[in-house]
């Protein structure tokens, strides 16, 4: 457990990379259309991807001891995401652990009619994921108890605008097609975005969060070590495969994923998988049977070990 002040120094690595690729790419002008596309999709995709890590680690207060210096690198790691979105993650990925599967707290659950609209239709999912943080956007409203307007999204807000301006008078609208085009597959219709089934979509409603183990994470950050930051959220991302190092016997014996894209392929192709695989809490089972007595368990024998 502890922070990673060396995560700064990734945050202006990917971020300086993003720019100087809109530079680079939004002066070759939009005939390079294609280019721009691959690019994206191929580099673009997983940079964006990694910054989404970086905010998550700052929104746990991972990075610096102020939370203050972690939401200002959360807001500078989401510049080339075009949307100001890091302080609103943080404000319902909060609610997230602590009330995870309950409908009315946790964004990360699919809205009921989003849900029915998509159905097990491949097309439909393949649309879902394409168009997911446009979806994104109609999660927060239905939730209680979250206030998503304060001094700090706005400065995110504010921000972002002005490196959108700035984007488009040095770069052109060609650079910042760039940018929109790496921000929609980060989290979209791309192997990465299969991070949002791997999480928590499930159809073994014994086991609600899943890992992914594959080489993806080398350059993601460890992203896929779901079940180790779920047990232990103040652990930031580097010490992830350590935790599972040091208690083999608790996570070897859970299901896991291999491959980002084999998911990505099995969700949109296989009718039972749908947007309800999901464990959804009720007022009658607030938390999984048993659930307290393994992790207290794990909390003791980790303390003997180190």
């Amino acid at each position: 457990m502890g922070r990673n002040p060396w995560t700064l120094l990734i945050a202006l690595a990917v971020v300086s990379l993003q720019t100087a690729l809109a530079f680079l790419l939004g002066r070759l002008g939009f005939g390079y259309w294609w280019l721009m596309l691959l690019v994206a999709y191929g580099v673009g995709a997983f940079a964006n991807h990694a910054m989404y890590v970086l905010i998550h680690d700052a929104i746990h207060n991972l990075i610096l001891p102020s939370k203050r210096w972690n939401k200002m690198i959360a807001i500078f790691a989401d510049l080339p995401n075009v949307l100001p979105g890091a302080i609103g993650f943080g404000v319902y990925h909060l609610k997230h652990h602590s009330h995870q599967g309950d409908y009315e707290y946790d964004a990360d659950l699919a809205n009921d009619w989003e849900a029915r609209l998509v159905g097990n239709r491949w097309y439909a999912k393949a649309l879902w994921f394409l168009f997911f943080p446009i979806v994104q956007l109609t999660r927060p409203p239905r939730l209680k108890a979250l206030c998503m307007w304060n001094r700090w999204i706005f400065i995110n807000l504010l921000c972002a605008l002005s490196y959108d301006a700035a984007i488009v008078i040095f770069c052109g609208w060609a650079g910042l097609f760039y940018l929109v085009c790496s921000f929609a597959f980060s989290i979209g219709l791309h192997p990465v975005g299969a991070r949002w089934v791997q999480e928590h979509y499930t159809k073994d409603p014994d086991q609600e969060t899943y890992s992914y183990y594959g080489p993806i994470n080398k350059i993601c950050l460890n992203m896929g070590y779901h079940n180790e930051h779920h047990d232990f959220p103040t652990i930031p991302w580097n010490n992830l495969p350590r935790l599972r190092a040091l208690a083999p016997e608790y996570y070897d014996s859970l299901k896991s994923h291999r491959s980002w894209s084999g998911l990505l392929f099995r969700f949109i192709f296989d009718p039972e998988y749908t947007l309800f695989c999901r464990v959804e809490r009720t007022k009658d089972r607030e938390a999984c049977p048993g659930a307290e007595k393994p992790r207290e368990a794990l909390l003791s024998e980790l303390a003997a070990r180190s």
